[in-house]
């Protein structure tokens, strides 16, 4: 579908910086930009409408934490612990991943993040053992028609290591910056808090690249405060950086984080079923630290930032009931309100990628949109509160239709361009390679895999000796 588009009718929440809710209007989209707003608007000859009556049209959704190339193995680890997960993927299984599992992966997460509405996904790919690992995830990105920002890491090695290979070198030359097709790129690695500070060539590499990075802190047992410390005396938090979780940290790390701009993506799914702490939202409001929104991993979770926004509106109001209770006192007012976790599932992350064209609908904006409509649900309308309406009632099967850059990826509940039949077969393909590496019986026991004594279980980083208190081995 090319040429101008318009969503005719809708209730459309602008997202705006006056957050705007207007019921009834329309969105007109002509090229990639959205070019009015407004009730029964006049459109070009030739137009195609698009009927969003008795729907919400809202920005698209932007996830700034997934790890796409595990989706061949979704739901395989729905049982795991964190710790299990450490064992399986960084420390015995994850090494097996070929070039073409990881595109697999890519190419299924890719797909599943637009059909839920998710037009911008920050794929936080730690699985790239080798540049022919992180080819193929960016020729899978290119290939699906959404805005994909490669993270780039590597659990199997140093970040030192890696960073400073000529092979990396060659891959960002190739691959990013210009009108290549990815969106976006940083650097993906943890700091395990070794006082050595190991990992500061990687930032040091990040800096002269000139790209952000992101990095997995406050995991109860793997990173913590010390690695805050360590970024902040060495000048590496900046305005830029993704601290994804930021679960188990101390207040003096949440100052740290405030004071330098960074921003958290919570995976409240994720924190508060794996164990990375409690889903932290009630301390970063509290310190105005930015948050936006991620799902982490289908091996565990859903794929979708409508379980997000609902699982993290009802882990921080039940913290706050739970606090009140403890007082002897009663919650009379939700601190925390629908329309703020759709904001951070939208604004939030655009905001955390830098990216003030996407986010919002407004005049000269991306046309980044999505159209909840579902006229075959009973629980489509009434349709009386819309931010509390995306939040509680609203899901994956009630996109209708899919903008990214005033081009439709979605329509009528369907994906358009996907053969997913092929993703199905390389999906397969993956499957079985990992079964016949694993064999049946390690197979059947991944699902719920004994944790191995010998193993360094609390840090799953054994690319350092580093151990301590707070990684529960010192």
């Amino acid at each position: 579908m090319s040429g101008s588009i318009v969503l005719r009718g809708g209730t459309v929440l602008t997202l705006d910086d006056a957050r705007r809710v207007l019921p009834g209007e329309d969105v007109l989209v002509d090229g990639d930009r959205i070019a009015a707003i407004g009730p029964a608007l006049e459109v070009p000859a030739g137009t195609t409408e698009i009927d969003a009556t008795g729907g919400i049209v809202m920005p698209g959704m932007i996830d700034t934490h997934r790890h796409l190339w595990q989706t061949a193995m979704r739901g395989y680890g729905a049982d795991w612990t964190l710790t299990q997960y450490f064992v399986w993927y960084y420390l015995e299984w994850g090494k097996v991943f070929r070039p073409e599992d990881i595109h697999a992966g890519n190419l299924l997460g890719a797909w599943e993040a637009l059909e839920a509405g998710v037009t911008t996904t920050v794929d936080w790919s730690h699985g790239l053992q080798t540049t022919g690992h992180a080819d193929a995830a960016a020729d899978a990105l290119e290939a699906v028609p959404g805005r994909f920002v490669l993270a780039y890491g590597n659990i199997q090695d140093a970040p030192a290591n890696w960073t400073a290979t000529r092979e990396f070198r060659d891959f960002v030359s190739r691959r990013t910056g210009g009108d290549r097709g990815l969106e976006g790129f940083q650097l993906a690695f943890d700091v395990t808090g070794d006082p050595a500070f190991p990992e500061k060539p990687a930032f040091e590499v990040a800096r002269e690249l000139g790209v952000p990075v992101t990095t997995h802190a406050g995991v109860w047992g793997a990173t913590g405060d010390d690695g805050i410390r360590l970024m902040y005396d060495h000048g590496f938090m900046t305005p830029e950086t993704v601290y994804v979780h930021g679960a188990s940290l101390s207040a003096d790390s949440y100052h740290r984080i405030a004071a330098t701009g960074g921003s958290v993506s919570v995976s409240t799914e994720s924190e508060q079923s794996a164990g990375q702490g409690y889903p932290p939202t009630w301390a970063l409001r509290k310190y105005g630290i930015p948050v936006s929104l991620s799902m982490d991993t289908s091996v565990w979770w859903s794929g979708d930032l409508f379980s997000a926004m609902r699982a993290t509106l009802g882990a921080d109001r039940s913290r706050e009931h739970l606090e009140a209770h403890a007082k002897g006192e009663t919650v009379t007012h939700a601190a925390l309100r629908a329309e703020q976790v759709v904001e951070w599932a939208t604004r939030g992350g655009a905001a955390a990628l830098g990216r003030s064209d996407i986010g919002s609908l407004e005049v000269g904006k991306k046309a980044d949109v999505v159209l909840l409509k579902n006229d075959d649900s009973p629980a489509s309308f009434p349709l009386l509160n819309p931010y509390g309406h995306v939040v509680f009632q609203a899901q994956r099967g009630d996109v209708h239709t899919v903008l990214v850059g005033g081009r439709v990826v979605k329509r009528d509940g369907k994906l358009v361009g996907a053969d997913l039949p092929a993703v199905r077969r390389r999906v397969e393909e993956t499957v079985g390679h990992l079964r016949a590496q694993l064999g049946e019986e390690a197979w059947r026991q991944g699902m719920n895999p004994d944790v191995p004594a010998a193993k360094i279980l609390d840090n799953p980083y054994t690319y350092t000796d580093y151990q301590s208190d707070r990684t529960h081995g010192g």
